[in-house]
């Protein structure tokens, strides 16, 4: 083959590859080395599971956001997750992830998917709009974390039956299901609900997308 040929066709095969222009880094930080969680953290999970894990909820995130382009997403550089000694499981300030290592070493199951189902919640609340000044209710906000964190199929045993729960906007568990089902009624439905909500919120958009009002499609559901 001709030198020239070959540099158009490698050429032509630079274009053809996808660029990777969403480039995130990705830090851990295990605060609580002296702890027993801490200790636990380091032997059962350690910093490159959950930098990998990091990655590829992201990627699971960005899919089921439908967001294909560096537009539709939030200007996120790097995300830093710690390890902490605290009460609580975990939560999620700005671009940092904090995670208990007192609920590490108190959970009495399969530690390393309950963890890595708490960092696709986490890893939600990172990259999914809330609605801004016009805030989205808390219970939906986390409920959408919930809702990838079902379809990642990390959803515990304990977690509530499709059906359950006392209002759409319960947050977690139930709202998840909740948005399970409205997304069976209409696929897509809850990456349309999150690119809505990234100007402002309003009950409205359920009208807007399914053509019944939350608290009908909430009746249906229970029904």
């Amino acid at each position: 083959m001709a030198p020239n040929m070959f540099y158009f066709l490698s050429f032509l095969a630079i274009l053809a590859t996808p660029q990777l222009t969403s480039a995130v880094d990705y830090t851990v930080t295990n605060t609580a080395t002296s702890t027993p969680g801490g200790v636990r953290f380091t032997n059962d999970i350690g910093d490159e599971y959950t930098k990998q894990t990091a990655v590829s909820a992201t990627s699971f995130i960005w899919d089921t956001f439908q967001q294909t382009t560096d537009s539709d997403k939030k200007n996120v550089a790097s995300v830093s997750m710690f390890i902490d000694d605290m009460d609580g499981v975990a939560y999620t300030s700005n671009d940092q992830i904090h995670v208990s290592a007192n609920y590490i070493q108190g959970y009495s199951g399969d530690v390393k998917r309950e963890i890595t189902g708490v960092l696709y919640h986490e890893m939600t609340h990172v990259w999914q709009w809330n609605g801004n000044y016009n805030q989205a209710p808390g219970g939906l906000i986390e409920g959408i974390a919930d809702y990838v964190r079902l379809k990642a199929g990390y959803a515990p045993s304990h977690w509530v039956q499709p059906g359950q729960g006392d209002r759409w906007d319960q947050g977690y568990d139930v709202t998840a299901r909740f948005l399970d089902y409205c997304n069976g009624l209409r696929g897509g439905f809850v990456a349309e609900l999150n690119r809505k909500m990234r100007g402002g919120y309003n009950d409205a958009f359920f009208v807007e997308l399914l053509g019944k009002t939350v608290d009908q499609l909430w009746a249906e559901y229970k029904a």
